[in-house]
């Protein structure tokens, strides 16, 4: 399944609510989203928690996880997209040349249920950086220029590297950000 089609057309019997997906001004997502919800509109701006490295510590941030864009959730038969146009904060509707794209429901469903269901942040899990045995190396912090060897990936966030420390091969957990593949 797409995640955004064109829609044809729609007659007053065929209506149902559609979700439209709305381009924003930069770092317009919030307020464009605010004034569609003044406005009467239905919305979904899905966040992401984001760790970003500030000053030499690890800061966690509140972003949208879709910079620039935002969904909106009408029945466009029963209610004009027009106003959505002159939104502040709003950029411009997604179009497929005339036609206002759609993403389908099940979309936005999956991208709800993903969300922690406490909060409704998302957070991304990273992606295997290496394989078990490569050779890494520390680049940061207290142990900053030691080389080991990958274990294991301990969470999102985090990797368990066996260091050859005082004789023996002992294992260490490390933010991910900080191992770099070595060759050694």
């Amino acid at each position: 399944m797409p995640l955004i089609e064109q829609v044809p057309r729609l007659s007053a019997q065929d209506s149902a609510p559609q979700w439209y997906l709305v381009h924003t001004k930069p770092l317009s997502e919030r307020t464009a989203r605010a004034n569609l919800e003044r406005q009467g509109y239905a919305t979904y701006l899905p966040w992401l928690v984001q760790v970003t490295r500030r000053q030499q510590r690890w800061v966690e941030s509140i972003v949208p996880l879709f910079p620039r864009y935002l969904f909106l959730h009408l029945d466009a038969t029963q209610r004009s997209l027009r106003p959505v146009y002159s939104t502040i904060g709003v950029s411009n509707l997604v179009r497929f040349g005339a036609r206002c794209a759609v993403v389908p429901d099940e979309v936005i469903g999956e991208l709800r249920a993903r969300a922690d269901a406490a909060t409704g942040l998302h957070r991304l899990q990273a992606a295997a950086r290496f394989a078990r045995g490569t050779r890494v190396r520390i680049i940061a912090g207290p142990f900053c220029g030691i080389n080991g060897v990958f274990e294991r990936a301990d969470g999102a966030e985090r990797v368990v590297i066996l260091l050859n420390l005082l004789g023996s091969e002992m294992p260490v957990a490390f933010p991910t950000e900080l191992v770099a593949s070595a060759a050694f």
